[in-house]
């Protein structure tokens, strides 16, 4: 069995952070270790929460503890999210270090969450370390062309800038909310990139009162669940979308705001609507 150290926000009512990408991990056979950044009744969305954050020493010290019992070594992957101050940032960096130190084979999979209202001096230091230190990075479209300095437009410009991406250090960059021009305007793009592969896919976007949260982290967590199963990049991608497709679509069936996770579990394990990829022009 497969280990996931999760370092990300949890919220007590709803799903975001890992309230929303805990589940679908165990879900599909993962085992999950929570590290918790912030402690929240719900997600700030809704305009009023309460709770606090973790201090940063904190983290690095329940990550020791871990290591103290041997356990460290048995980390098969972190994955990070939204991190609320510079320090928090500057935590997650180090534990990285340290679990890779321990296990060389693990790996990092980061949602760089920018522009969020955590500030302008963890946007920068996001933009700065976490290219060269991730192995997989999962940007908005937003972010992307925050970590390029340029705008895009096109499905192909997005290739580009992935693998611009790639060669400062990621292995895999995943596009979620792909803006295209040439796409239709209700459908959802998602892109996946490695230095020699590209895949798109689309699922259809519900027209929701308010966009429900967590659908990132959703995304990311059922995207390393399958590749550390073994999923070939192009299956795993596949699964994930056709995953939180079926997520969205029990939501909105359902008229509610907060993701279904627990009425779409089996689909999130084995999706019934499957969504297929397409190839992207050819390595660059």
């Amino acid at each position: 069995m497969k280990n996931v150290l999760s370092i990300q926000p949890h919220v007590v009512f709803g799903h975001a952070g890992n309230s929303a990408a805990v589940f679908p991990m165990q879900r599909l056979g993962i085992n999950v270790w929570p590290l918790d950044t912030m402690q929240f009744s719900n997600h700030m969305q809704y305009g009023h929460w309460a709770g606090s954050a973790i201090d940063p020493p904190q983290m690095a010290e329940l990550v020791e503890g871990i290591g103290a019992i041997g356990m460290l070594r048995r980390c098969d992957a972190i994955v990070s999210g939204y991190l609320g101050s510079k320090a928090h940032a500057q935590a997650v960096m180090d534990i990285v270090r340290a679990v890779k130190a321990t296990n060389p084979e693990a790996w990092h999979f980061c949602t760089p969450v920018i522009g969020a209202g955590a500030g302008a001096s963890v946007d920068e230091y996001l933009l700065e370390t976490m290219p060269a230190l991730a192995d997989g990075l999962s940007p908005t479209h937003d972010t992307l062309q925050k970590l390029v300095g340029r705008t895009i437009e096109t499905v192909d410009e997005a290739v580009h800038a992935c693998r611009e991406i790639i060669r400062s250090g990621p292995q895999v960059v995943l596009v979620k909310q792909l803006v295209d021009r040439n796409s239709p305007a209700d459908r959802v793009n998602l892109l996946v990139v490695t230095e020699r592969e590209a895949w798109m896919t689309q699922h259809p976007r519900y027209p929701f009162a308010r966009q429900p949260v967590g659908v990132g982290e959703l995304t990311s967590a059922t995207f390393v669940a399958r590749r550390l199963a073994g999923d070939p990049l192009r299956t795993a991608f596949e699964h994930a979308v056709s995953a939180v497709h079926a997520v969205l679509k029990a939501t909105y069936a359902a008229g509610r705001y907060e993701l279904e996770l627990i009425a779409a579990q089996d689909d999130i394990a084995k999706p019934r609507e499957w969504l297929g990829a397409w190839a992207i022009g050819a390595p660059t």
